[in-house]
């Protein structure tokens, strides 16, 4: 039996190997866990309310792209928070934006460029799906290393000119995974200026643009309409996961031009998975609604806080400029990690299971992950448990 070697490069996915890390050991305290990114605030009390009056729309095959009204209401927030005028058919609903970050490559990466193999510019650290969407494509994940000598967001500029001719696709994250670094104004004008000029697409996620510390993050969108760019040149993708404590409900959207989602429409009417109509409701009404998301806000500028007390003075963990984790320097995150376990029973993530080694350098190797999604009380205790068994 013949499989394919395209996938051979992958690491192991992280969440695995941090339990084959971890799960050997006993935990030195009551277990915390600080590792996955999944929000616990409270959603919308609607929501279950919308689901359960339209129970009957599970006995309907969904509408591929999205009902009329979800699309509306994503083209309406978009106005609201971006002063960005996507019309609702330059929009398509999604099962949660990592199938979005996938298909999008499948359905506008170009075989060739140039002449020779496409190339995709890739964070790294990043969410790891980026890089596996390259490879299903055949093209050459190329990766950027987003280090604090680079404000922790990738240099695209770094790139020869050579290599960002057979660019295809950059994809960027901001607020980034797993720093909490935010691209402003100039660096998207840097950004789509290069994609302008060597002809490439950039995927933009933004997945955290409303967990943010003083002031909410630019869009791309918003950039590339004050830049008067082609509307194909930047695809965005957003989520209901973090803005609004929904990841059960799988529900994202992509944004592009009208060619995009042209052919993300079509590529998803053959292998796509619809969000069942009553989950569809339940998503307009979430994005119609913007107290529940003030309300989270709240409470994770209040644990910006908390970090900013507990590590007080300690070089390099101040809190983010937005998102909720802590991206926190040690000497090694793997022996970082376990340490913590067995002596406090806070579970962390090492930062070098998001990262990938390039010339023997992991840039993500001398860190940790952490997730402030725990309430304030816990989430206090585990930040004092590890300043204590790391840093003193």
């Amino acid at each position: 039996m013949v499989f394919p070697e395209r996938f051979s490069s992958l690491p192991e996915y992280a969440f695995p190997r941090l339990r084959a890390l971890l799960d050997v050991h006993a935990p030195g305290g009551d277990v915390l866990h600080m590792t996955i990114g999944e929000p616990r605030h409270a959603f919308p009390d609607f929501v279950a309310d919308v689901i359960a009056a339209n129970t009957a729309g599970f006995g309907k095959y969904p509408p591929n792209e999205g009902t009329p009204e979800l699309l509306d209401a994503i083209s309406g927030w978009l106005l609201r928070r971006y002063d960005a005028r996507v019309p609702s058919d330059q929009i398509m609903a999604l099962n949660g934006t990592r199938e979005g970050l996938y298909n999008a490559m499948m359905a506008l990466c170009p075989e060739t460029k140039a002449g020779g193999r496409p190339v995709v510019l890739v964070p790294n650290p990043c969410y790891q799906v980026y890089a596996v969407a390259a490879l299903s494509v055949g093209a050459e994940p190329v990766f950027l290393p987003c280090t604090k000598a680079t404000d922790f967001l990738p240099d695209f500029t770094s790139v020869d000119p050579s290599v960002l001719d057979r660019v295809t696709v950059a994809y960027i994250c901001s607020p980034s995974n797993p720093q909490g670094a935010v691209a402003d104004r100039e660096y998207w004008r840097t950004l789509l200026a290069l994609a302008e000029k060597h002809d490439f697409r950039v995927f933009a996620d933004e997945c955290y643009s409303e967990i943010w510390r003083n002031e909410p993050p630019v869009g791309a969108l918003q950039m590339a309409a004050e830049m008067g760019m082609d509307p194909e040149r930047v695809v965005v993708f957003h989520s209901l996961s973090k803005r609004s404590n929904l990841p059960g409900l799988r529900s994202g959207f992509v944004a592009g031009g009208p060619e995009t989602i042209r052919l993300l429409r079509q590529l998803r009417a053959y292998g796509g998975a619809p969000l069942p109509v009553p989950l569809q409701k339940a998503a307009t009404a979430v994005w119609l609604d913007e107290a529940h998301v003030d309300a989270s806000r709240a409470r994770y500028q209040a644990k910006y806080k908390i970090a900013a007390r507990v590590f007080k003075d300690i070089d390099g963990c101040a809190a983010p400029e937005a998102g909720f984790f802590l991206w926190l320097p040690v000497d090694d995150g793997e022996t970082a990690a376990l340490k913590i376990w067995r002596e406090t029973g806070v579970r962390v993530l090492p930062g070098a299971y998001l990262s990938r080694d390039v010339d023997g350098e992991n840039p993500g190797a001398g860190y940790i992950r952490v997730a402030m999604v725990l309430n304030e009380e816990e989430l206090q205790r585990g930040l004092e448990a590890l300043r204590d068994c790391i840093y003193r």
